[in-house]
Formats: C-alpha cells, structure tokens, sequence
C-alpha cells in the first residue's frame, strides 16, 4: 500500500464523512425552497452550520459556507478591503510574508486593478511574523484597510501569536483576517476569544469533502461580496447552498475538534519523523519554529539536494509527500516561505514537508524513514552532477 505524508494538501475524507455525504445527496430540496422537502434541507443545512460553528468557537450565524479555504481568503480579503473603502480610503493591506498563495494572488489582484497598497511584514528565521515590525507598520499609517496572516504557516508549520496580532491592530481600529486553513484540526480555533473580524478554513484538510469551505465572519464586521445573486447567505454569498457537503463537512469537524483538544498523537508520530530524519540524515535541518509548530508538521531542507528530486525518489518508493514549494509552468522554484525566512536560494531548493494526519500509521513512519536515505543519496548526486560543469562541448 502507498504511504501518504501529505495530510497539509489534503487528507483522505473520513468514513463516516463519506456515508454521511453519500445519505445526503440521496435527499431531494432547495434549502431555499418553502416547501416541505426545501425546508428538510435547510434543516440539515443549518444542523451543519451549528456543528461547524462550534468546532470554530463563533456563533452559526457567522459561519458562510464557500467553496473552500481559496474562495474564503479572497471573500475575506477583497469583501474587506472594499468596505473599508467607503468612508474614505484606506488603501494598506498589511500582509505577512511567507502566505499562501491564495493570499499572495489576491492582493497582489488588488494593487494591480483597484488600487490597493500592500505592506510586507518579515518573518523571522523561524517564519514567525515580526511583531515590531507590524506595530511599526500600524502605528506610521493611518490608510490601513486590514491585516491579514496565517494562522500557521502551511510550509513549515510555524504557529504565529494570533491574540498580540489582533491585540495590536484593533488598538488602532483596524480589522485582522486569519487564513487558519492550515490551523484547522490541529490546533484548538476559538474564534470569539480572538477578536478576528474574518477566518477562513477548508473541509477537505480535515477529512471533508473538497469544495467546500468556510468564512466565518464576525457579526460586527462588513464584507462586500464577491458573488452576487440571492443573497442566501447574510447578503455576503449568494448561490444554492450544497447542503450534502456542509453535512459531511460537519461530521470532519467534529473530528477536527476532537483532534485539536488532543494533539499527542499526531505529536508523537511527527516526532518520530524529525528524530528518524535527524538520526538517518544528520545534515538534515528542520525549518519552522521548534516549539510553536503545528502537531502534524516536520519540515526539513536537505543540503546538495533538490526537494523535486526527493519527491520523485520517494514517490517512485511509495511515499507520498510534499516539497512546499511552488511550481509554475514546469520550472521548480524555491520556497518564498523559506527565502522569507532568510535562507538562500539553494537552501531552500532542497525542502521536504512531511505531515501526518488520521490515517497515518507507525508502519507509513517507517516506511519513509526506511526509504529516505537511499532517496537522498541519490538526490546528492544529481544535485552534484548538476552543478559540475560539462567537459567538452
């Protein structure tokens, strides 16, 4: 059987999520519709909405279902930003280097066609947000719309203080999105206690279906929506609620919440990945910070290799797992995360982010403990045979 280490892009859905997925799509009903088969809908509907709003720490009328984690950064976001822009312009979005994509593209869309000013706040080398350089930030500029940033990094799994972030922006009455996507079943989320005015998540990281997600969003703050139709959801989404996904969603975040009170078990097998890593690869260096780091997540850059070769190696072995790095158009490049964190180019060419999840077993440790080695020796070699240049011709 293939080994899968790659839970942070996706993990299996859950058993129950799926026959509980499978029973729903079996039902007929608009959730919309005021008959009695809409209004069983909307039943389930809103049965799921509680569920996943207590797993997150609001209240269900806060919780906007989406289509996933990406649809929920950009509702955030840009729905955000827009509003702050009706009393007069605030232009800033503060954003932490080292973010996804999903965050990266969006206000990198926003500067280029509406006009917004974006502000990079470094990371430190263990790709935790520099908290004097956001105060700085907050306190030179009154033209600020939001501060967005990771819950945890989805590379390298640094944990990042929440509560000072938005202690720190709300002293200035600005509002703080969280992309908590990567946080979500891991770590406990109470999104009351935090003073977030946004947090997005996604289902499938958490045994869900794909394609369904989730913004909450306080009831004290104003979006201005992406999509716009019906209005089925607090004026802020619109579109035909998929009541089977938020019911399978609902049961994953039970799970996730189950999970994230009790961390140890994805603690303990994610410690014995960084020990066997550490004890077959000695010149291994694992990334992130050591303590504030997500239970599921060991990430390491390996010295003369590239992280592309390790994942085919180890892939063609029956090990699945991730570089963290991002690929456009065919060509590798490195990590923005890890550049973020102060490493060069090479250095961070040569990563691997390794996460366990609910599936994963001792057996699926020491399978990939077992088939590293080689997989570096021979990554060693190619990353050697790259850089020596070619006689003759």
């Amino acid at each position: 059987m293939p080994v899968y280490l790659d839970h942070a892009a996706t993990t299996p859905m859950l058993p129950e999520a799926i026959s509980a997925y499978t029973e729903a799509l079996g039902a007929v009903g608009n959730p919309s519709s005021i008959h009695s088969a809409g209004q069983g809908a909307k039943r389930v509907l809103e049965e799921a909405r509680e569920t996943v709003a207590f797993s997150l720490g609001c209240d269900p009328i806060e919780v906007v279902f989406t289509s996933g984690g990406t649809e929920s950064v950009n509702l955030a976001v840009k729905g955000l930003w827009w509003a702050r822009q009706s009393k007069r312009p605030r232009p800033r979005i503060l954003v932490a280097q080292g973010e996804h994509h999903a965050t990266v593209d969006t206000v990198e869309w926003l500067e280029r066609y509406e006009g917004a000013v974006i502000e990079w706040i470094p990371l430190d080398a263990e790709g935790t947000i520099e908290i004097e350089a956001l105060a700085a930030a907050l306190e030179a500029h009154d033209d600020i719309a939001l501060v967005t940033f990771l819950w945890a990094n989805n590379e390298v799994g640094t944990l990042e203080p929440v509560r000072e972030i938005v202690a720190l922006a709300a002293a200035f009455g600005v509002p703080v999105h969280s992309d908590a996507v990567a946080a979500y079943g891991q770590v406990p989320i109470d999104f009351r206690a935090t003073g977030l005015a946004a947090l997005s998540v996604s289902a499938h990281k958490v045994g869900g279906p794909i394609g369904i997600g989730a913004l909450v969003l306080s009831r004290t703050a104003t979006v201005v929506p992406l999509i716009h139709g019906g209005g089925q959801q607090r004026q802020v989404r619109s579109g035909t609620q998929d009541a089977p996904a938020a019911v399978a969603f609902a049961v994953a975040a039970r799970s996730a919440s189950a999970s994230a009170a009790d961390p140890s078990r994805y603690q303990r097998l994610r410690d014995r990945v960084i020990d066997g890593v550490r004890a077959a690869v000695p010149s291994a260096v694992l990334r992130g910070a050591p303590v504030d780091r997500l239970p599921g997540n060991a990430h390491f850059t390996f010295p003369g290799c590239e992280g592309d070769s390790l994942l085919f190696l180890l892939d063609a072995a029956g090990v699945s797992v991730s570089t963290g790095s991002a690929c456009q158009a065919g060509i590798p490049e490195a990590s923005h995360v890890l550049l973020a964190m102060g490493l060069d180019d090479d250095e961070a060419r040569g990563a691997l982010r390794i996460t366990v999840g609910h599936s994963t077993t001792d057996a699926d440790v020491d399978a990939f403990l077992g088939a590293l080695p080689e997989a570096v020796a021979r990554a060693s070699r190619a990353g050697l045979s790259a850089r020596v240049p070619a006689l003759g011709h």
